[in-house]
């Protein structure tokens, strides 16, 4: 039982991400938050808060960072700080003598989740799932083929199984390898450092890539990297040493092999360089599908000298260059850390933060910084980790590339290895996955099912339709899954099935 308990508490501290979200992005402009209410929904929904170490907020913040904060900051005294407080949209509190109320339904939650119980309940068995799942697995809405996997996120123990050894096409089900592989070679407090150097003779002044897809150059940075800012400092370190003019130069040495996608170009992706922003994207967009530029780097260097320009430093045009050792640092700026662009990636489904994770992973494992190495470093990672290769085929790490084989089994041992509790380096993985009715890619779906309760990356590409994840039983077991389908025909249909399937598991 202490086991167990352990083993769930650290995985779920997620729970009051739903009402954290919805009140965060639907209701916290209109009246004050009351935290009592994000343990009454967690309840609602039948998930759970957990004890364990709090994460810091940065600047990837879904809502359940902030709500594990509120939570954890309850249990230092009776109902915490503003913990439960009626409060009218003035922001007075209605509570008698100013003191909190606990939370009202926290204890019956932690208890259905292992928590202060006499004794556990079993997960779901095989038969039960069989019956619940084979009937809704084989919808035409499915294709031609499918797999799928159930296990016990808190043991591993596998329930339920149809096809889950065949590799099939796994879409952007992939970033979830692509962030277990990144956050294993890396870390999650590692970052990535844009930087301005100066050539001392020549004073060439060169922007050098650091691989950080989210440097941005808009005024709100929202806590990413910002060229605003190296441009700032760069400027006043050239001041310093009596320089007003400068050639102008960028490094993108950092990657090899070719910029673009197998794919060729397209609105999902920008070429993958080792120096850009905002994704290389066209208009104002952070997520989604956006026009993007053919030359990244230089588009990025050309704002760079603008923002000089407006700082007093005249710059030549910009063209490629490589620093020499040489090269004086004047400036730098570093990316949020690599646990908040897995959160980001995985939550929007992004694919140039996964390309780049491919490629940063492959720096970190000895391999050629190519998309070919970047599969082949995630291949290697997963193998060091003990995870059923058998099968696999990484040739990015978005799934973009139709080539990409992987098998139901993976993923939901991805999952569980993300859950382990030795291995809290690998927890954004589950942190970041779309929260169904609320967040990223499932933002619009199970809008009349299993709202806040299912949490999973989404795949999607002509004909071939993946969902894999996480959910809360009615009885409070965490389960992983993974549901792949090929041949499909039409894709809202397919992912109707699929939520069916998930929904399906929550009871």
């Amino acid at each position: 039982m202490a086991r167990i308990a352990n083993a769930v508490r650290p995985r779920l501290r997620r729970a009051a991400t739903v009402t954290a979200a919805r009140l965060r992005t639907r209701a916290t402009r209109l009246r004050p938050v009351r935290t009592w209410q994000y343990t009454a929904g967690a309840a609602t929904v039948g998930l759970a808060l957990a004890a364990g170490v709090v994460t810091a907020a940065g600047p990837w913040d879904s809502g359940q960072r902030t709500a594990e904060r509120e939570w954890a900051a309850a249990q230092e005294g009776p109902g915490g700080a503003d913990h439960g407080r009626t409060s009218d949209s003035s922001g007075s509190s209605g509570a008698a003598g100013g003191v909190p109320r606990p939370a009202p339904s926290a204890p019956a939650v932690l208890t259905g989740l292992g928590g202060p119980a006499t004794s556990a309940r079993s997960a779901p068995g095989a038969p039960a799932l069989a019956a619940l799942l084979d009937p809704l697995l084989k919808d035409p809405a499915l294709g031609d083929r499918h797999a799928a996997a159930v296990v016990d996120l808190s043991t591993g123990g596998r329930l339920y199984a149809t096809g889950a050894d065949e590799t099939l096409t796994p879409a952007s089900t992939t970033k979830i390898a692509t962030a277990v592989a990144a956050l294993s070679a890396m870390g999650g407090d590692h970052r990535l450092t844009t930087r301005a150097v100066l050539e001392p003779d020549t004073r060439e002044l060169i922007l050098v890539g650091g691989g950080d897809p989210t440097l941005t150059a808009h005024a709100d940075t929202g806590g990413w990297a910002s060229l605003r800012t190296l441009a700032a400092s760069t400027a006043a370190a050239l001041k310093q040493r009596g320089v007003s003019e400068v050639t102008l130069s960028y490094d993108t040495s950092l990657y090899a092999g070719p910029e673009r996608h197998p794919i060729g170009e397209n609105e999902n992706l920008a070429p993958v360089t080792a120096l850009m922003v905002d994704e290389g994207r066209l208009n104002d967009s952070t997520s989604g599908t956006a026009d993007r530029s053919r030359e990244p780097a230089a588009d990025a260097t050309r704002r760079f000298a603008d923002l000089l320009h407006a700082q007093g430093i005249r710059t030549t045009p910009p063209g490629p260059s490589k620093a020499t050792a040489r090269a004086q640092t004047l400036a730098t700026v570093t990316s949020p850390p690599l646990s908040d662009l897995v959160e980001r990636m995985l939550t929007n489904s992004d694919n140039d933060i996964a390309e780049h994770l491919a490629r940063q992973t492959a720096l970190a494992t000895g391999v050629r910084p190519d998309f070919t190495g970047g599969g082949e470093a995630i291949h290697r990672r997963l193998a060091a980790l003990g995870l059923p290769l058998a099968g696999a085929v990484f040739h990015d790490g978005s799934g973009l590339d139709r080539t990409d084989r992987l098998t139901a089994h993976l993923l939901t041992a991805l999952l569980v290895t993300a859950a382990d509790p030795a291995r809290p380096d690998l927890r954004p993985v589950l942190t970041g996955l779309p929260v169904a009715g609320f967040t990223g890619t499932l933002t619009t779906r199970y809008t009349d099912g299993a709202a806040g309760i299912v949490r999973a990356k989404t795949g999607t590409l002509s004909h071939v339709n993946t969902l894999a994840g996480t959910v809360v039983d009615h009885q409070g077991h965490v389960l992983a899954f993974a549901f792949l389908a090929a041949g499909t025909t039409d894709a809202d249909a397919a992912q109707r099935a699929l939520d069916r399937a998930a929904t399906a598991l929550a009871g």
